[in-house]
């Protein structure tokens, strides 16, 4: 069920035009800042894919894909959930190298998705990229790749200010770096996203490391699917929001699975059953460049820097009655 809480005596302190136009500004800064710390290229991406392709983010194994027909290809098709996958082939088409890569617009649809104050079924993100040789597999490299991207936000969030002074987010330019399973032994009688919550408050922008694979409690942090991400080579990137006293996800990345770890991860969860598919297949057989990616919430990132308490006040997208009565009773104007 869709929960949301707007904090007591809140109000945005843009009006709605000056939030609409902060919008656009906040997304040309952060994308120039992005691109330049990674030498990213801008390219155009589907909204949909074959489902025979393999190319469409599953997710966490159970979300249910937005699906139609398409008269013309007699073929069916799918709404992507992210362009995780979808990034590396297009590395491969584009022929870049080592040290190049792309970074693409991607709207998408997660009809399974509970909404919340943080949440929607609209999904808005930076999808990117970024070939690598071999012996940047490593965590060394993941984290020099996460403290770029921390500090494209933590340099467009002081332009944002500067353009809009009125703002008062002020983000903690270093990373704390933390694996999944030291926060599970520092907080062992917690969930998950409260071990975030605890963590974050006190060190205001972390990075939590290897996340899908099973702990030693034999549960998983998070839940993650196994083609994409290297387990013991991603992480989530997270902030502390001040406006809503709670952790706020703003990226997700890794360094991606080789032939190995695929085959790894997928006897892991059982899906075997995937390595028949297109992209599966090139993977397995090693036709696909080595690479780093990840998405950076587009509307998460407009939550954190202009402050704001719920996410429909920087996208449109379809919400609930009670969302909006609650909304609505609180002065807070969604899109």
């Amino acid at each position: 069920m869709s929960e949301c809480m707007i904090p007591k005596n809140y109000q945005s302190i843009l009006t709605m035009y000056q939030t609409q136009s902060a919008i656009g500004r906040l997304k040309r800064i952060f994308e120039d800042n992005l691109s330049m710390s990674l030498n990213l290229h801008r390219v155009s991406a589907p909204l949909f894919v074959e489902p025979h392709t393999g190319l469409n983010d599953d997710l966490s194994g159970f979300e249910r894909p937005v699906a139609f027909d398409i008269p013309e290809t007699q073929q069916p098709a799918q709404i992507v959930h992210s362009l995780a996958k979808w990034k590396r082939m297009a590395l491969h088409k584009y022929g870049f190298q080592s040290g190049v890569g792309l970074y693409t617009d991607m709207n998408a649809i997660r009809r399974d998705e509970v909404m919340d104050n943080t949440h929607s079924i609209y999904v808005d993100q930076w999808d990117w990229e970024l070939v690598i040789s071999k012996r940047k597999r490593n965590e060394a490299y993941l984290k020099k790749v996460v403290k770029r991207i921390a500090q494209a936000i933590f340099a467009t969030a002081e332009r944002m200010r500067w353009d809009y002074p009125e703002l008062p987010v002020h983000l903690k330019r270093d990373v704390t770096f933390i694996t999944a399973q030291q926060l599970d032994d520092m907080y062992p009688d917690l969930t998950p996203e409260a071990r975030e919550t605890v963590f974050a408050k006190e060190h205001k922008t972390i990075f939590i490391m290897n996340i899908g694979g099973k702990m030693h409690s034999g549960k998983r942090h998070n839940d993650r699917a196994p083609d994409y991400d290297d387990w013991s080579l991603n992480g989530d990137l997270i902030y502390w929001h001040e406006t809503l006293g709670c952790a706020l996800e703003v990226s997700s990345m890794g360094i991606r699975v080789d032939s190995e770890t695929l085959d790894r991860q997928l006897s892991d969860v059982q899906c075997d059953e995937r390595r028949t598919l297109d992209y599966h297949k090139a993977l397995l057989e090693n036709k696909l460049p080595l690479t780093i990616g990840g998405g950076i919430g587009q509307s998460r990132l407009c939550m954190l820097l202009m402050a704001k308490a719920h996410i429909g006040e920087v996208q449109v997208s379809i919400w609930d009655d009670k969302t909006k009565n609650t909304c609505a009773a609180a002065g807070v104007m969604l899109l």
